[in-house]
């Protein structure tokens, strides 16, 4: 079950005056435009794109290897649109023609090819037919490039504010409704098992309850691929207002959730057969969460380790011993 089961509804934003994360790096380190930040940037911008370019957006993200092949009329063929709207298309992802789209599709199939061992379009739909060995390929090359996608994306100097904050956080809470509230109740087991007070809610009235209570140093972390829970964005902005400095973990930088914001961590996707969006973007969310997580263990060092020992020995006694469970 994905995260939005109550999907905010909204017009399509204005972007005007939203929260933007800082410039994000291409990936390759060369300064131009990488085929990972491409795909990244089409699924950040598909909600908010005109009907004929979100479904061109719609037809190179589920085949970008069809795409790496085909002529741009082929492509307005295949997303029942015009070479026109692709070439707009393009021109809306800062690409200066089709050309370059068909190059940057290419190198992230090539690289997929390099991850698996073998040429697998990570975009393709999964058939009765495949074996497991392919099912286990198609889904381990799409994982690991999500999350080489979102490590190239990640805003570091965001990550450091949020440890920052949470290291001298004096409560923490993390909120996620559905699927999220699986990543959420991860984040607040590790902080909780380093001594930071935090906990994890997933029911919107026991979660605003707790927000009230909130402070100035205190922080919220909510949790959710499309941005657009509802609930998540109502807790998130409640304990915004009573000044607890507010973290959102989402893939959609434009999202209501963004928009009440102080800190965005932002997550790349891969959707497979049976794993879409908010299923997908369950690894990526992990890895973030994870640097964040050593990031604040590392700032609160001393008493990290003291924290790791103590909470280690408390369950010692209920580990097996040379191999066997203990009788009782």
């Amino acid at each position: 079950m994905g995260d939005d089961t109550a999907p905010a509804v909204r017009p399509a934003p204005d972007t005007a005056g939203e929260h933007q994360p800082g410039a994000q790096p291409s990936g390759d380190g060369s300064g131009g435009t990488s085929s990972a930040s491409v795909l990244t940037r089409i699924r950040a911008a598909l909600p908010d794109l005109p009907a004929a370019l979100q479904r061109v957006g719609e037809q190179v993200l589920s085949a970008p290897a069809v795409v790496a092949r085909a002529t741009i009329l082929e492509t307005a063929e295949r997303s029942g649109t015009s070479a026109a709207t692709v070439t707009r298309f393009c021109r809306a992802l800062d690409l200066p023609g089709y050309a370059d789209l068909r190059l940057a599709m290419a190198e992230e199939t090539g690289r997929s090819s390099a991850v698996a061992g073998w040429e697998i379009d990570i975009g393709r739909e999964i058939m009765p037919t495949d074996s497991l060995q392919e099912l286990l390929s198609l889904i381990t090359t799409a994982d690991i490039r999500a999350i080489q996608e979102t490590a190239a994306q990640i805003d570091l100097g965001e990550v450091e504010r949020a440890s920052n904050a949470i290291a001298s956080a004096g409560r923490v809470e993390v909120y996620g409704i559905g699927g999220s509230a699986l990543v959420a109740g991860e984040m607040q087991l590790c902080l909780h098992r380093i001594g930071i007070p935090t906990w994890s809610w997933s029911d919107v009235h026991v979660g605003l309850t707790s927000a009230a209570l909130l402070g100035p140093s205190d922080v919220a972390i909510a949790v959710s691929h499309s941005g657009a829970t509802y609930e998540t964005v109502e807790m998130l902005s409640a304990a915004g207002s009573r000044g607890a400095t507010t973290v959102a973990l989402t893939s959609f930088p434009n999202s209501d959730l963004a928009e009440v914001a102080d800190i965005v961590l932002t997550t790349a996707i891969h959707e497979t057969t049976f794993r879409p969006d908010a299923l997908a973007a369950r690894h990526p969310q992990l890895i973030v969460l994870d640097l964040l997580y050593v990031a604040v263990a590392q700032r609160r060092y001393e008493t990290t380790g003291v924290a790791l020992n103590l909470t280690a020995q408390a369950v010692s006694a209920h580990r097996a011993s040379d191999g066997k469970k203990e009788q009782r």
